[in-house]
């Protein structure tokens, strides 16, 4: 399996001159969310997906041992397409802005893993994120509750030719290592909290 991190992103609901991946919750949060997916030793190798956006933070990757796939910054859905193309295996993604994620909830989620679902994304109830106080968007009804994307999926894209006509199934997995990006000032104040 191949670990992807998403590390394109304008962050511009953060409102900060300093771009989102690289603001400090004991180290930048680009490198806790890769050093987490190391850390599970779940994955052959893992990958960072940064883009002209976000210069900054491709410059810190491209100082790390982290493998880059460069993408034109065309958006989320456009680059994750043209990644998952040019990669034929299993594969987590996730977004560069959980600063809670760490290895063992990784390897939760690593075993959740089966080849015969497409797609598999990771959500949360909307109940447990109110309980955290974070708020979010995307929200989507499964299992008959209300719930929000953590921006981790399990993708086997040897089944996939493009994101236009994939069968997606979903996982509640109510955990604040999951469930909280780093998206606004506020997310960033909490982080401080948690």
């Amino acid at each position: 399996m191949i670990g992807v991190v998403m590390a394109g992103g304008k962050g511009t609901r953060m409102e900060s001159n300093q771009e989102k991946l690289l603001h400090r919750h004991k180290k930048p949060i680009i490198l806790h969310v890769i050093d987490a997916l190391k850390d599970s030793e779940c994955f052959s190798k893992v990958i960072a997906i940064p883009s002209p956006n976000a210069p900054k933070t491709k410059e810190l990757l491209e100082q790390t041992d982290v493998e880059i796939i460069n993408t034109p910054g065309n958006g989320y859905v456009s680059d994750l397409n043209q990644v998952l193309s040019s990669l034929d295996d299993h594969i987590l993604v996730t977004s560069g802005d959980l600063p809670l994620l760490d290895g063992e909830i990784v390897k939760k989620i690593v075993a959740l893993y089966n080849p015969r679902n497409v797609w598999k994304s990771i959500v949360v109830t909307k109940e447990f994120l109110d309980s955290l106080q974070i708020s979010s968007n995307f929200l989507i009804t499964f299992q008959e509750k209300q719930c929000f994307f953590t921006g981790i999926s399990l993708v086997n894209a040897k089944k996939i030719k493009s994101l236009e006509q994939v069968k997606e199934t979903h996982q509640i997995l109510d955990d604040k290592r999951v469930a909280f990006n780093l998206n606004t000032k506020q997310d960033y104040k909490l982080l401080g909290l948690s």
